[in-house]
């Protein structure tokens, strides 16, 4: 049987409701950044969809990125990002206010990408050769990793190095990369990472260690390959 097609959501929101006329501007949702993530989701409830495309606005391009940097594969990651702010629509009702707005979504996202990693269990990957967005993401991985070389020296390497960090990044285990790229790429504190692995804390900063002890062993392997060519 086809799959239903799923609605999609605009990585570019505009504003909903009915088109304006030719001659008027168009309504914009009077929400600033003082406008709490609660009182949003509470507003788009009662029906505001402006408040939640004032959410989308503000979360989007985070979840996205997670989702990318943990799958590797934007048009997948484009679809699960769909599918997350799908699940906040269908779970707004219920969501207990007790939690943090971005510690829910970010549960969801990861419960996303677990689903997702299920299903593709036993389905082989179509090519391991790493695309343009693969570079760039590893690219601003290697900025926030610790690394000796000099400027002009780092430059010249930067490909290479990319593809270094890129590749051990995909290699770590799931437990460990979905806490660096909660920690280092969306800078969350590691109290709420836990709360979103379902895990303590000290778990988390262990698996933190881990990932980073593998991540900089890549480079290091790499500048020792340096000095000997």
């Amino acid at each position: 049987m086809e799959p239903r097609p799923k609605a999609r959501l605009s990585f570019a929101p505009t504003p909903l409701g009915p088109k304006p006329a030719d001659d008027a501007e168009p309504e914009r949702p009077s929400f600033d950044d003082a406008t709490s993530d609660l009182e949003l989701l509470g507003r788009f409830h009662t029906g505001d969809h402006a408040a939640f495309a004032a959410l989308l606005a503000r979360y989007q391009r985070a979840v996205f990125n997670f989702i990318l940097r943990s799958l590797t594969e934007r048009q997948v990651a484009e679809d699960l990002t769909q599918e997350v702010f799908l699940r906040v629509i269908q779970g707004a009702a219920g969501f207990q206010s007790q939690a943090k707005f971005s510690t829910w979504l970010f549960t969801i996202a990861r419960n996303v990408c677990i689903d997702h990693g299920r299903r593709m269990k036993h389905r082989k990957h179509a090519s391991l050769d790493a695309t343009a967005s693969d570079s760039e993401n590893a690219a601003r991985l290697v900025d926030r990793l610790p690394h000796s070389q000099p400027g002009t020296d780092r430059s010249a390497a930067s490909p290479r190095i990319r593809e270094r960090v890129q590749r051990a990044l995909e290699s770590l285990p799931q437990e460990q990369r979905e806490v660096f790229l909660l920690r280092q790429v969306d800078d969350l504190p590691f109290a709420e990472i836990a709360v979103i692995c379902g895990i303590p804390e000290n778990t988390v900063k262990s698996r933190m260690r881990y990932a980073l002890e593998r991540l900089q062993a890549a480079l290091a392997d790499y500048e020792d390959d340096a000095t000997l060519s």
